[in-house]
C-alpha cells in the first residue's frame, strides 16, 4: 500500500471510529463514475483522492488538453491554425509521455505529498 492510500486509510478509520461516516447522503448506494478510463488503473485511487483534495495531477490535466486540441484540429478549416494546433498536439503527447512510465514524477510526487500532509495536518488540528 503506498503512502497515498496508507494516509486515506488512516483518516477514514479515524473518522468511521468518531462515527462521522453514519447516515451519510447516499449510504449504500454506487459511487458516481468518473472519467478515469486513460488512467492507469493503479494510479486511479491516488488520482480520485487527489481530485477530492482539490488538486489535478498534471497528466489528467495534459490529457484533457490532448482531447480538446484534437477536437480543436477535427473543426478547424484554416491550414495555419491547423497546424498550429498539431503542433500543440505533438508538444502535449511529448509532456505526457516524458510523465508516463512511473506514473507521476518522482518532483511531483513529492509536491502531492507535500501538499496532502499539509492538507490533512490542517484538518486535524481543528
Amino acid at each position: 500500500m503506498d503512502l497515498i492510500d496508507q494516509i486515506a486509510e488512516r483518516h477514514i478509520e479515524r473518522a468511521r471510529a468518531r462515527g462521522e461516516l453514519d447516515d451519510l447522503p447516499g449510504s449504500g448506494k454506487p459511487l458516481p463514475t468518473e472519467d478515469l478510463a486513460m488512467v492507469p488503473e493503479h494510479l486511479r485511487a491516488g488520482y480520485r483522492l487527489l481530485k477530492g483534495a482539490g488538486f489535478i495531477p498534471p497528466e489528467i490535466e495534459t490529457l484533457r488538453q490532448i482531447r480538446d486540441t484534437e477536437a480543436l484540429i477535427a473543426r478547424v478549416e484554416d491550414p495555419q491554425a491547423r497546424a498550429e494546433a498539431a503542433r500543440r498536439l505533438r508538444l502535449l503527447e511529448t509532456r505526457l509521455s516524458e510523465g508516463r512510465g512511473h506514473g507521476l514524477n518522482t518532483v511531483t510526487r513529492m509536491q502531492y505529498q507535500d501538499a496532502l500532509n499539509r492538507a490533512f495536518s490542517d484538518r486535524e488540528g481543528d
